[in-house]
């Protein structure tokens, strides 16, 4: 039987160059992302809707920035 194990997680100190320190912050949005997408299903039809939306939209700017900045970072190599 096949036992799959997740990569373990990194951490800032193993990032090595600002391509993989700019890698692991797109993961940690996408990570924010979910979650915030799960908390606006929560507290739909409450006064924290709002909040969270704003959240939400405020994460996936950051998310599009990132990822624009590795597209620059990329570009260069």
């Amino acid at each position: 039987m096949l036992i799959i194990v997740p990569d373990p997680p990194h951490s800032p100190e193993t990032c090595h160059t600002l391509e993989e320190l700019m890698i692991q912050t797109a993961e940690y949005l996408v990570c924010a992302l979910s979650l915030a997408n799960q908390s606006t299903l929560f507290t739909f039809n409450t006064p924290a809707h709002p909040l969270n939306l704003a959240t939400l939209h405020e994460i996936e700017a950051a998310r599009g920035l990132v990822e624009m900045a590795l597209g620059k970072l990329q570009i260069r190599h």
